[in-house]
């Protein structure tokens, strides 16, 4: 086991490769599964999610062959329509694969992903929009058993809130159903758009991805296509904000504003220089404080709740204070208290976290307790006073490709060290 030890104070300076959005690869390589033909990904992240999701492909019998970010799966039968409960618990976006299998083989036993560090995110609207689609579900020993053997029609689905998961999930199984599928109050991120790009390569109607309603038109079978992952808009807005904690200058390559939503103007008012260039996003923060400003999580194009924990980092040493509102998920202020270790002063109270700027942070041991929260301490840590050892790397591994690599690469001291304690 390692940890992460870093020297703080350091300025950040030159050019950092984006990788591919960790959030849309996934939902692509599941969309493997709707094809017997071969579906080429490229710029797919190297990452412990990703490696964990092809074992579940594997699984069904999907024919797996990589070469550095360039992925090739292909379906050409399905061997097994059980995603069981020792792959799936690892990885909630493995419950995914539900609707695919159903859609293509009229069947399919999937266990329940359960809870997570960050608070219940129930299936509900999963299950909900695929019996709208016609499937009978069952619950079973902490199985969902799902079945259309006439296979799956089209339906007026309406989430009654938006939810990305939900989206995407519907999406994929309403390709292969007869009929149209409308999804109203769906979800409007990038990664919904990068998936809707991604099946009308492979032969499907998806209309209107990035807006509230969605349209499938059913199609009888779906092929192989070539698809580019989009990148990472949380790992470039992650990394600004490490240069708005650490100070300098960086270009983020592949990056682009408008994948960051409302964020972009958070952070322009927290005195960060965001700047679209022909390689990507250059962000630039130079001498002056970092403002304390307010921001309350919400669906893309609203802040979003995976850079809140980043967010609250920069602001522990702005000047002034920043109230900042979590209206997604509970539990996500377990960073709060590891922060507090640096010499954050920072008050919770339910949903609403209050942090008053201090003047510097000091470096201290730190355990991460999920993805972003990881990230947070990584920003607190670069801008510190001396050495901060982050443990529990394991959650950063699941959505950060080569951090450290990419972070020595622009100047600050990191490295990976074995864990002794």
């Amino acid at each position: 086991m390692d940890k992460l030890a870093i020297i703080g104070g350091r300025e950040l300076y030159g050019e950092l490769e984006i990788s591919g959005a960790k959030n849309s690869a996934l939902k692509v390589m599941v969309a493997s599964l709707l094809t017997a033909d071969a579906l080429t990904l490229t710029n797919v992240p190297d990452l412990a999610d990703v490696r964990q999701l092809l074992v579940l492909l594997d699984n069904h019998g999907v024919e797996i062959d990589r070469d550095g970010a360039t992925l090739r799966l292909k379906a050409k039968e399905i061997t097994s329509t059980t995603a069981p409960y020792e792959i799936v618990r690892k990885m909630r976006a493995s419950f995914n694969v539900l609707g695919p299998l159903l859609a293509r083989e009229g069947e399919a036993r999937v266990s329940l992903p359960g809870g997570c560090a960050i608070g219940a995110r129930p299936v509900d609207l999963h299950l909900k929009a695929l019996e709208a689609m016609g499937a009978q579900i069952e619950l079973e020993e902490g199985y969902v058993v799902a079945s259309a053997k006439q296979g799956l029609r089209g339906a007026r689905v309406s989430f009654p809130f938006v939810s990305v998961g939900a989206t995407e999930h519907s999406m994929m199984a309403a390709t292969l159903a007869e009929g149209v599928t409308t999804l109203e109050n769906a979800a409007r991120e990038p990664e919904i758009v990068d998936l809707a790009d991604c099946l009308n390569a492979m032969g499907a109607r998806v209309e209107g991805a990035g807006t509230s309603t969605i349209t499938i038109h059913g199609v009888a079978a779906l092929h192989g296509a070539t698809h580019d992952v989009l990148p990472d808009r949380i790992e470039m807005g992650s990394y600004a904000m490490a240069v708005g904690a650490a100070g300098g200058e960086l270009l983020l390559k592949r990056g682009r504003m408008s994948l960051l939503g409302a964020a972009d103007g958070i952070l322009a008012e927290a005195g960060l220089t965001l700047t679209d260039e022909p390689d990507g996003l250059r962000v630039t923060k130079w001498g002056r404080p970092t403002k304390g400003t307010n921001v309350h999580t919400e669906p893309f194009p609203g802040f979003p709740t995976d850079l809140q924990a980043q967010y609250m980092a920069l602001m522990a040493l702005a000047d002034g204070t920043s109230v900042i509102r979590e209206t997604i998920f509970e539990n996500r202020y377990m960073h709060a208290p590891e922060l507090m270790r640096l010499g954050a002063n920072i008050h919770v109270d339910g949903q609403t976290a209050t942090v008053r700027g201090v003047k510097s942070l000091r470096g201290a041991p730190v355990m991460a307790t999920d993805l972003r929260a990881s990230m947070s301490l990584v920003i607190a840590g670069l801008s510190a006073e001396g050495q901060t050892f982050i443990s529990r790397l394991y959650h950063l591994d699941r959505g950060f490709e080569r951090l450290d690599k990419k972070l020595q690469s622009v100047g600050a001291l990191v490295e990976r060290v074995p864990d002794t304690d």
